[in-house]
């Protein structure tokens, strides 16, 4: 049964290494069992560049989620980022034999898995293969063409590509702690899932997932996926140009732009100072909150500039009636918010991965920061694209017709009387001499 089916995310990122554990309740929301992470420090930029250390903190945080559970974990979905993510449009078709026949689900399947098939440059591999619209015998705009007559069917596709070594490396990393993979998803995606409403979809919505090494980007119009990017700076090197800036360590900085900076610095006090402790019996050093507000507000307005820029690229600029969703562990800077939406001019809100979860005793999973991990976990019940969904469920219908039409109906009562009837009426006429046999 669907809520007796247990789902694992798994969240390789640059600062941590996250696994939840999920299943849906009665009333279809997402109830989390479990949840368990590591320090990450095998992982830069999205890309695993130590697989030794990656592999010790999967373990901890598996073995954490595991114990807090209760169950045994064995296959997980992983997401995956880097600055080697590329994406494209690329447009594919089919000839089919009968001008009479539907286009069946069958047919739609053909024309996606086609696609994998296509040359892509020498170390890349597609990891996703996005349906646009379609077109049928070249009437175009079509979002769902099964059922319709037609011989010619094509389509747009939104191809996302990702380095064949990066994939082999989170291979080896999955195997070597002892885990199956069973689906690969690239994370802005997986947080879309958890963050993003249909009706934001529907109406279009541009979606940025700041993360510790990378800035994820996934724009969304009609319900389906039309642009995604990767920006290569995240929250760490906000906090390297306080600790190159403020002259301190790399943990006061982190622990200065978590709890004092503010990503517009005329909102900082002037007056508002901060003391921490010196190095080595040297005294404390007194950091001015203005000034830390002003190095976090000039990389913020360099990532949003970025963000923007791939935005206007997609075409859909104008089309956005959602406006912009922040996620990821950077959406938790101070008047962020404001700051997107003075530099983009379109609406802006934080997304937290409520919408989708029931109730649950780890209150944490509620952050922007777990956006990725719940959107993998989201992901084994949900397809990327609901209409694949929609297929599935149409085909396990017909599958179902045809073997309730193959099963043998069982003799009526009446059918057993009647053979018993004639087979006493024979035995009689044979006793009075009628049979000859």
């Amino acid at each position: 049964m669907e809520q007796e089916k247990i789902v694992v995310g798994l969240d390789i990122g640059t600062t941590k290494i996250c696994v939840i554990v999920g299943r849906k309740n009665e009333f279809g929301k997402l109830e989390v069992l479990g949840m368990g992470k590591a320090e990450s420090e095998g992982v830069v930029k999205g890309i695993v560049f130590n697989i030794d250390k990656t592999v010790y903190a999967i373990e901890k945080a598996i073995k954490e989620a595991s114990d807090q559970s209760g169950i045994d974990i064995g296959i997980v979905n992983v997401g995956i980022a880097g600055q080697h993510i590329r994406s494209f449009i690329q447009h594919g078709g089919i000839t089919r034999t009968s001008k009479e026949d539907e286009i069946t689900i069958d047919d739609v399947e053909r024309l996606t898995q086609d696609m994998y098939r296509m040359v892509v440059p020498p170390g890349s591999q597609i990891i996703h293969v996005m349906p646009q619209d379609y077109m049928v015998d070249y009437e175009d705009g079509i979002k769902e063409p099964v059922g319709m007559s037609g011989v010619r069917l094509e389509a747009d596709f939104h191809i996302i590509t990702a380095q064949t070594n990066a994939i082999n490396n989170i291979n080896k990393c999955i195997r070597r702690a002892g885990l199956e993979i069973e689906d690969l998803i690239l994370e802005p995606l997986a947080s879309s899932l958890a963050v993003l409403s249909d009706e934001e979809k529907e109406a279009g919505v541009c979606l940025i997932d700041i993360g510790g090494g990378t800035t994820d980007i996934a724009i969304f119009y009609d319900n389906i996926i039309r642009h995604t990017a990767v920006i290569p700076f995240g929250g760490n090197i906000v906090t390297n140009d306080i600790k190159q800036g403020l002259m301190v360590l790399p943990q006061q900085a982190e622990q200065l732009k978590t709890r004092f900076g503010k990503a517009i610095a005329e909102e900082a006090s002037p007056n508002e100072i901060v003391s921490i402790p010196g190095i080595r019996n040297r005294a404390a050093k007194e950091i001015s909150v203005k000034n830390l507000s002003n190095i976090i507000q000039a990389r913020m307005e360099e990532i949003i500039e970025m963000a923007h820029a791939e935005i206007i690229s997609s075409g859909f600029e104008n089309r956005l009636a959602g406006g912009i969703v922040i996620t990821g562990g950077g959406a938790q800077l101070a008047n962020l918010k404001q700051l997107v939406e003075y530099m983009t001019g379109m609406d802006t809100r934080i997304g937290y991965p409520n919408e989708h979860l029931g109730k649950t005793k780890i209150e944490a999973v509620k952050s922007p920061m777990y956006a990725t991990s719940v959107g993998l976990v989201l992901s084994g019940f949900r397809s990327l694209d609901e209409r694949a969904d929609r297929y599935k469920e149409a085909r396990e219908t017909v599958k179902a017709v045809k073997i309730k039409k193959q099963q043998p109906v069982a003799p009526s009562r009446n059918f057993f009387n009647d053979i018993l009837n004639k087979t006493k009426s024979l035995l009689i006429d044979d006793l009075d001499g009628k049979n000859e046999y």
